[in-house]
Protein backbone atom coordinates (compact mmCIF):
# COMPACT_ATOMS: atom_id res chain seq x y z
CA UNK A 1 0.00 0.00 0.00
CA UNK A 2 1.66 3.15 -1.24
CA UNK A 3 0.86 6.62 -0.69
CA UNK A 4 0.10 8.67 -3.91
CA UNK A 5 0.74 11.87 -2.58
CA UNK A 6 4.22 11.11 -2.60
CA UNK A 7 4.52 11.90 -6.51
CA UNK A 8 4.02 15.40 -5.91
CA UNK A 9 7.38 16.09 -4.47
CA UNK A 10 8.56 17.03 -1.37
CA UNK A 11 7.36 17.32 1.75
CA UNK A 12 6.45 20.95 1.73
CA UNK A 13 4.33 20.67 -1.30
CA UNK A 14 2.69 17.23 0.41
CA UNK A 15 1.88 19.17 3.09
CA UNK A 16 0.53 22.03 1.59
CA UNK A 17 -1.78 19.60 -0.48
CA UNK A 18 -2.98 18.26 2.84
CA UNK A 19 -3.99 21.45 4.38
CA UNK A 20 -5.40 22.70 1.18
CA UNK A 21 -8.07 19.25 0.74
CA UNK A 22 -8.14 19.18 4.87
CA UNK A 23 -9.69 23.09 4.70
CA UNK A 24 -11.83 22.37 1.62
CA UNK A 25 -13.54 19.37 3.36
CA UNK A 26 -14.04 21.38 6.46
CA UNK A 27 -16.14 23.96 4.46
CA UNK A 28 -18.73 21.12 3.20
CA UNK A 29 -21.85 22.18 4.85
CA UNK A 30 -23.71 19.22 6.59
CA UNK A 31 -27.12 18.09 5.01
CA UNK A 32 -29.23 16.89 7.72
CA UNK A 33 -30.90 13.73 7.18
CA UNK A 34 -34.42 14.51 5.97
CA UNK A 35 -33.32 17.18 3.44
CA UNK A 36 -31.34 13.89 1.68
CA UNK A 37 -32.64 12.42 -1.14
CA UNK A 38 -33.12 8.77 -0.56
CA UNK A 39 -31.01 5.97 -2.92
CA UNK A 40 -30.89 2.74 -3.79
CA UNK A 41 -28.40 0.75 -1.52
CA UNK A 42 -24.99 -0.27 -2.74
CA UNK A 43 -24.76 -3.28 -3.92
CA UNK A 44 -23.55 -5.34 -0.79
CA UNK A 45 -20.40 -7.52 -1.85
CA UNK A 46 -19.13 -6.58 -4.66
CA UNK A 47 -16.77 -3.65 -5.50
CA UNK A 48 -14.59 -2.09 -8.26
CA UNK A 49 -11.08 -0.96 -7.58
CA UNK A 50 -10.63 2.06 -9.63
CA UNK A 51 -6.97 2.25 -9.42
CA UNK A 52 -4.53 0.04 -7.88
CA UNK A 53 -3.53 2.43 -5.44
CA UNK A 54 -7.37 2.72 -3.75
CA UNK A 55 -7.42 0.76 -0.84
CA UNK A 56 -11.01 2.06 0.65
CA UNK A 57 -14.29 0.82 -1.33
CA UNK A 58 -17.57 1.63 -0.17
CA UNK A 59 -19.66 4.10 1.41
CA UNK A 60 -21.09 4.53 4.51
CA UNK A 61 -25.19 4.63 4.32
CA UNK A 62 -27.60 5.40 6.20
CA UNK A 63 -31.19 3.85 6.63
CA UNK A 64 -34.23 4.61 8.78
CA UNK A 65 -35.89 1.32 10.87
CA UNK A 66 -39.32 0.12 10.88
CA UNK A 67 -41.32 -0.76 13.51
CA UNK A 68 -40.39 -4.54 13.08
CA UNK A 69 -37.07 -4.27 12.23
CA UNK A 70 -34.00 -5.50 14.22
CA UNK A 71 -30.45 -4.81 13.26
CA UNK A 72 -29.73 -8.72 13.30
CA UNK A 73 -32.39 -8.15 10.01
CA UNK A 74 -30.68 -4.79 8.88
CA UNK A 75 -27.38 -6.11 9.36
CA UNK A 76 -27.68 -9.33 6.74
CA UNK A 77 -29.88 -7.09 3.98
CA UNK A 78 -27.10 -4.89 4.14
CA UNK A 79 -24.11 -7.75 3.96
CA UNK A 80 -22.91 -6.81 7.29
CA UNK A 81 -22.41 -8.54 10.44
CA UNK A 82 -23.85 -8.64 14.14
CA UNK A 83 -20.69 -7.05 15.87
CA UNK A 84 -20.35 -4.36 12.73
CA UNK A 85 -23.65 -2.98 13.09
CA UNK A 86 -23.52 -2.80 16.68
CA UNK A 87 -20.47 -1.00 17.14
CA UNK A 88 -21.50 1.09 14.58
CA UNK A 89 -24.50 2.53 16.94
CA UNK A 90 -24.00 2.20 19.87
CA UNK A 91 -26.74 3.06 22.36
CA UNK A 92 -28.98 1.71 20.06
CA UNK A 93 -31.25 -1.32 21.25
CA UNK A 94 -30.53 -4.37 18.70
CA UNK A 95 -34.14 -6.08 18.95
CA UNK A 96 -36.07 -2.81 19.65
CA UNK A 97 -34.49 -0.15 17.80
CA UNK A 98 -37.86 1.81 17.64
CA UNK A 99 -39.77 3.15 14.87
CA UNK A 100 -37.98 5.63 12.03
CA UNK A 101 -34.58 5.60 13.65
CA UNK A 102 -31.59 6.43 11.93
CA UNK A 103 -28.85 3.35 12.08
CA UNK A 104 -25.51 4.32 10.15
CA UNK A 105 -24.62 1.53 8.27
CA UNK A 106 -20.61 0.90 7.85
CA UNK A 107 -20.90 -0.49 4.41
CA UNK A 108 -17.32 0.98 3.93
CA UNK A 109 -14.06 -0.91 4.24
CA UNK A 110 -10.27 -0.07 4.17
CA UNK A 111 -8.63 -3.36 2.90
CA UNK A 112 -6.35 -5.84 4.55
CA UNK A 113 -2.59 -4.39 3.70
CA UNK A 114 -1.52 -7.79 2.25
CA UNK A 115 -1.38 -9.01 -1.54
CA UNK A 116 -4.53 -8.94 -3.64
CA UNK A 117 -5.11 -12.01 -4.63
CA UNK A 118 -7.39 -15.36 -3.37
CA UNK A 119 -9.50 -15.56 -0.42
CA UNK A 120 -7.93 -13.05 2.58
CA UNK A 121 -9.87 -12.70 6.28
CA UNK A 122 -9.32 -10.21 8.54
CA UNK A 123 -10.46 -11.86 11.90
CA UNK A 124 -10.28 -8.64 13.61
CA UNK A 125 -12.84 -7.02 11.27
CA UNK A 126 -14.86 -10.40 10.57
CA UNK A 127 -14.26 -9.70 7.52
CA UNK A 128 -13.76 -12.09 4.52
CA UNK A 129 -12.15 -10.13 1.35
CA UNK A 130 -11.97 -12.49 -2.10
CA UNK A 131 -10.09 -11.28 -4.99
CA UNK A 132 -11.04 -13.20 -7.97
CA UNK A 133 -8.41 -13.21 -11.32
CA UNK A 134 -9.47 -10.66 -13.50
CA UNK A 135 -8.30 -10.48 -17.32
CA UNK A 136 -4.87 -8.77 -17.83
CA UNK A 137 -5.94 -4.99 -18.33
CA UNK A 138 -9.16 -5.01 -16.19
CA UNK A 139 -10.02 -3.64 -13.65
CA UNK A 140 -9.19 -5.64 -9.90
CA UNK A 141 -12.47 -6.98 -8.07
CA UNK A 142 -13.22 -7.64 -4.32
CA UNK A 143 -15.91 -9.51 -2.73
CA UNK A 144 -16.35 -9.09 0.43
CA UNK A 145 -19.05 -10.85 3.16
CA UNK A 146 -19.04 -10.85 7.07
CA UNK A 147 -17.76 -13.64 8.75
CA UNK A 148 -18.26 -15.49 12.04
CA UNK A 149 -14.75 -16.81 13.58
CA UNK A 150 -13.39 -19.32 16.83
CA UNK A 151 -14.44 -17.91 20.15
CA UNK A 152 -11.94 -17.23 23.00
CA UNK A 153 -10.11 -20.44 23.32
CA UNK A 154 -11.10 -21.83 20.08
CA UNK A 155 -9.09 -18.65 18.11
CA UNK A 156 -9.27 -19.42 14.16
CA UNK A 157 -5.69 -19.63 13.49
CA UNK A 158 -3.66 -17.27 11.29
CA UNK A 159 -1.39 -17.72 8.29
CA UNK A 160 -1.35 -18.95 4.97
CA UNK A 161 -2.86 -22.22 3.30
CA UNK A 162 -5.28 -23.12 0.63
CA UNK A 163 -8.78 -24.85 -0.64
CA UNK A 164 -8.01 -28.11 -0.57
CA UNK A 165 -11.30 -29.83 -0.97
CA UNK A 166 -15.36 -28.36 -2.02
CA UNK A 167 -18.57 -30.27 -0.53
CA UNK A 168 -22.22 -29.37 -0.90
CA UNK A 169 -25.04 -30.66 1.56
CA UNK A 170 -21.94 -32.07 3.86
CA UNK A 171 -22.12 -34.35 6.39
CA UNK A 172 -21.04 -33.17 9.94
CA UNK A 173 -18.91 -35.82 11.79
CA UNK A 174 -19.27 -35.09 15.61
CA UNK A 175 -15.72 -34.77 17.94
CA UNK A 176 -15.97 -36.89 20.78
CA UNK A 177 -15.45 -34.10 22.94
CA UNK A 178 -18.64 -32.15 21.26
CA UNK A 179 -21.01 -35.34 21.53
CA UNK A 180 -19.86 -35.33 25.23
CA UNK A 181 -20.31 -31.96 26.07
CA UNK A 182 -23.77 -32.35 24.24
CA UNK A 183 -24.96 -35.49 26.58
CA UNK A 184 -23.99 -33.57 29.91
CA UNK A 185 -26.35 -30.62 28.87
CA UNK A 186 -29.03 -33.18 28.21
CA UNK A 187 -28.90 -32.43 24.26
CA UNK A 188 -27.04 -36.11 22.59
CA UNK A 189 -25.48 -35.53 19.49
CA UNK A 190 -25.37 -38.92 16.84
CA UNK A 191 -22.13 -39.56 15.64
CA UNK A 192 -22.52 -37.95 12.31
CA UNK A 193 -25.40 -34.98 11.96
CA UNK A 194 -27.00 -35.50 8.02
CA UNK A 195 -27.37 -33.00 5.39
CA UNK A 196 -30.27 -30.93 6.39
CA UNK A 197 -31.67 -27.57 8.54
CA UNK A 198 -30.30 -28.91 11.22
CA UNK A 199 -26.49 -29.40 10.32
CA UNK A 200 -24.52 -26.05 11.32
CA UNK A 201 -22.32 -26.64 8.50
CA UNK A 202 -25.18 -25.33 6.44
CA UNK A 203 -25.10 -26.45 2.79
CA UNK A 204 -21.73 -25.74 1.54
CA UNK A 205 -18.04 -25.99 2.76
CA UNK A 206 -14.80 -24.71 1.42
CA UNK A 207 -11.78 -27.37 3.44
CA UNK A 208 -8.45 -25.78 4.35
CA UNK A 209 -5.18 -27.17 4.17
CA UNK A 210 -5.09 -26.68 7.65
CA UNK A 211 -6.43 -29.82 9.70
CA UNK A 212 -10.63 -29.54 10.74
CA UNK A 213 -10.74 -26.31 9.76
CA UNK A 214 -13.29 -24.88 7.35
CA UNK A 215 -15.05 -21.95 5.44
CA UNK A 216 -18.52 -23.07 5.25
CA UNK A 217 -22.15 -21.91 5.81
CA UNK A 218 -25.03 -21.87 8.80
CA UNK A 219 -27.81 -23.18 10.37
CA UNK A 220 -27.77 -19.87 12.53
CA UNK A 221 -27.24 -17.57 10.23
CA UNK A 222 -27.88 -14.82 13.57
CA UNK A 223 -24.08 -15.79 14.89
CA UNK A 224 -22.27 -13.98 11.39
CA UNK A 225 -20.74 -11.56 12.23
CA UNK A 226 -19.50 -12.95 16.16
CA UNK A 227 -16.95 -14.91 17.83
CA UNK A 228 -18.79 -18.51 18.16
CA UNK A 229 -17.17 -20.91 16.04
CA UNK A 230 -14.55 -23.36 17.62
CA UNK A 231 -12.02 -21.67 15.12
CA UNK A 232 -14.29 -22.87 11.61
CA UNK A 233 -15.14 -19.35 9.29
CA UNK A 234 -18.86 -19.54 8.73
CA UNK A 235 -20.68 -16.96 6.18
CA UNK A 236 -24.79 -16.34 5.84
CA UNK A 237 -26.13 -19.10 3.61
CA UNK A 238 -26.51 -17.01 0.99
CA UNK A 239 -23.04 -15.58 0.48
CA UNK A 240 -21.26 -19.23 0.93
CA UNK A 241 -23.26 -20.27 -1.86
CA UNK A 242 -21.70 -17.37 -4.11
CA UNK A 243 -18.27 -17.77 -2.66
CA UNK A 244 -18.45 -21.36 -3.46
CA UNK A 245 -18.81 -21.20 -6.85
CA UNK A 246 -16.17 -18.94 -6.92
CA UNK A 247 -13.21 -20.23 -5.23
CA UNK A 248 -11.39 -23.28 -7.09
CA UNK A 249 -9.81 -26.24 -4.83
CA UNK A 250 -6.15 -25.06 -4.86
CA UNK A 251 -7.13 -21.22 -3.97
CA UNK A 252 -4.81 -19.49 -1.43
CA UNK A 253 -6.28 -18.56 1.70
CA UNK A 254 -4.72 -15.47 4.28
CA UNK A 255 -5.68 -15.29 7.52
CA UNK A 256 -4.92 -11.83 9.13
CA UNK A 257 -5.20 -10.21 12.46
CA UNK A 258 -5.72 -6.23 11.63
CA UNK A 259 -7.86 -4.40 13.90
CA UNK A 260 -6.24 -1.20 12.41
CA UNK A 261 -6.18 -0.14 9.17
CA UNK A 262 -5.21 2.71 7.10
CA UNK A 263 -6.14 3.31 3.47
CA UNK A 264 -6.44 5.39 0.68
CA UNK A 265 -8.61 6.87 -1.95
CA UNK A 266 -8.80 9.70 -4.22
CA UNK A 267 -5.81 11.26 -2.19
CA UNK A 268 -7.00 10.91 1.42
CA UNK A 269 -6.15 8.50 4.02
CA UNK A 270 -9.08 6.24 6.01
CA UNK A 271 -8.59 4.92 9.45
CA UNK A 272 -10.38 2.31 10.35
CA UNK A 273 -10.24 1.03 13.73
CA UNK A 274 -11.94 -2.65 15.59
CA UNK A 275 -11.83 -3.75 18.96
CA UNK A 276 -8.93 -6.21 18.85
CA UNK A 277 -9.91 -9.44 20.02
CA UNK A 278 -9.78 -10.07 23.79
CA UNK A 279 -6.94 -12.46 23.17
CA UNK A 280 -4.87 -10.38 21.41
CA UNK A 281 -0.97 -11.25 21.86
CA UNK A 282 0.07 -7.61 20.48
CA UNK A 283 -1.06 -4.50 22.55
CA UNK A 284 -3.63 -2.40 21.01
CA UNK A 285 -0.73 0.86 21.50
CA UNK A 286 1.88 -1.15 19.86
CA UNK A 287 -0.69 -2.34 17.15
CA UNK A 288 -1.21 1.30 16.17
CA UNK A 289 1.93 2.19 16.36
CA UNK A 290 3.80 -0.69 13.36
CA UNK A 291 0.92 0.65 11.86
CA UNK A 292 2.23 4.37 11.91
CA UNK A 293 5.84 3.49 11.64
CA UNK A 294 4.71 1.15 8.47
CA UNK A 295 2.73 4.60 6.95
CA UNK A 296 5.64 6.70 7.60
CA UNK A 297 8.55 4.48 5.85
CA UNK A 298 6.01 4.21 2.42
CA UNK A 299 5.86 7.58 2.96
CA UNK A 300 9.47 8.85 3.18
CA UNK A 301 8.04 11.53 5.77
CA UNK A 302 6.36 11.10 9.30
CA UNK A 303 2.81 12.21 9.66
CA UNK A 304 1.59 15.37 11.31
CA UNK A 305 1.49 14.94 15.68
CA UNK A 306 -1.79 16.04 14.85
CA UNK A 307 -3.19 12.77 12.56
CA UNK A 308 -1.37 10.68 14.82
CA UNK A 309 -3.43 12.15 17.65
CA UNK A 310 -6.64 11.76 16.15
CA UNK A 311 -5.65 7.74 15.06
CA UNK A 312 -5.17 7.29 18.39
CA UNK A 313 -8.71 8.95 19.31
CA UNK A 314 -10.18 7.10 16.76
CA UNK A 315 -8.29 3.81 17.51
CA UNK A 316 -10.25 4.08 21.64
CA UNK A 317 -13.94 4.26 19.91
CA UNK A 318 -13.58 1.42 17.67
CA UNK A 319 -16.46 1.48 15.52
CA UNK A 320 -15.28 -0.13 12.48
CA UNK A 321 -16.25 2.77 10.46
CA UNK A 322 -13.73 4.26 8.29
CA UNK A 323 -13.11 7.69 9.08
CA UNK A 324 -10.85 10.77 7.22
CA UNK A 325 -7.76 11.29 8.50
CA UNK A 326 -7.63 15.52 9.41
CA UNK A 327 -11.14 15.59 10.73
CA UNK A 328 -11.86 15.30 14.32
CA UNK A 329 -15.21 13.15 14.52
CA UNK A 330 -17.68 11.30 13.46
CA UNK A 331 -19.73 14.04 11.65
CA UNK A 332 -17.94 13.64 8.65
CA UNK A 333 -18.96 10.23 8.27
CA UNK A 334 -22.56 11.07 8.77
CA UNK A 335 -21.99 14.17 6.75
CA UNK A 336 -21.11 11.42 3.68
CA UNK A 337 -23.00 8.83 4.35
CA UNK A 338 -25.56 7.88 1.57
CA UNK A 339 -29.68 8.18 2.93
CA UNK A 340 -30.83 5.08 1.24
CA UNK A 341 -34.10 2.67 0.96
CA UNK A 342 -35.14 -0.13 3.85
CA UNK A 343 -34.81 -3.10 2.00
CA UNK A 344 -35.52 -5.62 5.30
CA UNK A 345 -38.72 -7.53 3.61
CA UNK A 346 -41.58 -7.83 5.84
CA UNK A 347 -43.36 -11.23 7.18
CA UNK A 348 -46.91 -10.39 7.23
CA UNK A 349 -47.34 -13.56 10.16
CA UNK A 350 -43.49 -12.14 11.51
CA UNK A 351 -43.89 -13.02 15.98
CA UNK A 352 -44.54 -9.47 17.59
CA UNK A 353 -41.44 -8.02 18.81
CA UNK A 354 -41.16 -8.96 22.09
CA UNK A 355 -41.33 -12.29 20.92
CA UNK A 356 -38.49 -11.51 18.58
CA UNK A 357 -36.38 -10.13 21.19
CA UNK A 358 -37.21 -13.50 23.23
CA UNK A 359 -36.35 -15.58 20.34
CA UNK A 360 -33.18 -13.57 19.09
CA UNK A 361 -31.28 -13.69 22.79
CA UNK A 362 -32.26 -17.61 22.89
CA UNK A 363 -30.48 -17.45 19.61
CA UNK A 364 -27.61 -15.80 20.25
CA UNK A 365 -27.54 -18.14 23.65
CA UNK A 366 -27.06 -21.30 21.34
CA UNK A 367 -25.20 -19.85 18.62
CA UNK A 368 -22.57 -19.09 21.48
CA UNK A 369 -23.07 -22.37 22.97
CA UNK A 370 -22.96 -24.43 19.75
CA UNK A 371 -19.61 -26.62 19.46
CA UNK A 372 -18.21 -27.59 15.72
CA UNK A 373 -15.11 -29.41 14.43
CA UNK A 374 -12.11 -27.95 14.62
Amino acid sequence: MLLPLVLLGGCAALEDFLDTVRSQRDATPVVPLEQRPVADPIEANHFVLISPDQSVIGVPQIVFTRREDTLSDLARAYGLGYDEIIAANPGVDPWLPGEQTPILLPTQYVLPDVPRQGVILNIASKRLFYFPAVPEGQPQIVKTYPIGIGRVGWETPLGATTVIAKARNPQWFVPASVRREHAEKGDPLPSIVPAGPDNPLGTRVLKLDMPGYLIHGTNQPYGVGMRVSHGCVRLYPENIELLYELVEIGETVVIVNEPYLLGWRDAEMYFESHAPLEDDTISPADRLERLVQDQENQAGMPLRQADKDQLRAIASVANGVPVRVGLRDMDEVLARAVLVHNTVEIDPDAPTLLEVREMMDEAIREVEEESEPL
